[in-house]
């Protein structure tokens, strides 16, 4: 479908139009096939109109922040994609109470550092966490025992049919990893989130983030991955229940359940698409036959996978 839209995209876009692109370079688990077409944009007006206007020409398509939480199929996509990298923010220590407002492009953990600079505390969760401030506001990233759910005050959302509007958090309808617009797949992009803050000491702030980032460090494996790849069940951990059943280590083709924490699945450099989704596959059904629980995962696939 896109490819008949080609010659339209070339006109409205012009250079900012990027064609059969690999998703692989722009994924945190370095997979994913081609996709017809990539809008990069730097600002929350291009981000508006690239949605306007795909919108208008009926052109399916997808924005991208980070490229974390996602596995894109080795067949790619028939989607342009919009990567966002609209990041400026503001951090107004002076009203009561201080308030952080990111751009949806903001890398999440660039928005916790910088406030903890300014003395504020609330999003020391966030430093460790990939992704960007849009992913997050639309998984409900968390960490540390915060999320977004305790942390958004407000996101500011473009609509298809009911243009800009400012959502308060409650009508993101927010579950664990999940919101309104993840789950019911709503024609909307987030372009920007006011967040929570209280005022701290820097040096408190800044041990907080120390802290959860060497947590980080001796409990996550580095590589690339996707990031956490199953929700945990309700008291219970996905990582866990992999391990007891047997697949730390596990490996198909050149992706590997990873040996250090069982919940990430590692790309070892030159795995496919297929390979992770094999071994998604495996972990639910292994989980499933040991201990009768369904692991659901927490990243989302796009494209077609076997």
């Amino acid at each position: 479908m896109i490819q008949q839209k080609l010659d339209e995209l070339r006109e409205v876009f012009g250079s900012k139009l990027h064609e059969n692109i690999s998703m692989a370079n722009y994924t945190t688990a370095r997979v994913g096939g081609p996709a017809p077409a990539l809008i990069s944009v730097n600002s929350l007006d291009d981000l508006s109109l690239s949605a306007r206007t795909l919108w208008r020409l009926s052109v399916p398509f997808i924005i991208l922040g980070s490229g974390s939480n996602i596995l894109v199929s080795d067949k790619g996509l028939d989607a342009v994609v919009v990567h966002n990298r609209a990041h400026n923010m503001k951090i107004d220590t002076k009203s009561d109470p201080p308030r952080i407002i990111a751009e949806s492009g903001a890398i999440l953990g660039t928005v916790a550092r910088q406030s903890a600079l300014r003395g504020l505390s609330g999003m020391e969760w966030a430093a460790p966490v990939p992704g960007t401030v849009g992913g997050a506001v639309y998984g409900n990233a968390g960490a540390h025992g915060s999320d977004m759910k305790a942390s958004l005050k407000m996101a500011t959302i473009l609509h298809e049919t009911e243009g800009e509007r400012d959502w308060p958090v409650e009508k993101l309808a927010y579950e664990y990893r999940s919101s309104v617009l993840k789950r019911e797949k709503i024609p909307a992009v987030i372009l920007s989130a006011t967040l929570k803050a209280v005022r701290t000491s820097r040096d408190e702030a800044w041990k907080n983030i120390n802290a959860y980032q060497a947590h980080r460090k001796e409990t996550q494996p580095p590589g690339a991955s996707m990031g956490s790849t199953f929700k945990n069940p309700e008291g219970d951990y996905a990582g866990r229940l992999i391990e007891e059943a047997g697949l730390k280590g596990h490996r198909i083709g050149r992706a590997m359940i990873s040996p250090i924490h069982a919940n990430f699945i590692i790309n070892l450099d030159g795995a496919s698409a297929q390979d992770i989704y094999q071994l998604i596959k495996t972990a639910q059904e292994t989980v499933a036959d040991k201990f009768g629980i369904s692991l659901e995962p927490e990243i989302e696939l796009l494209g077609d996978f076997e």
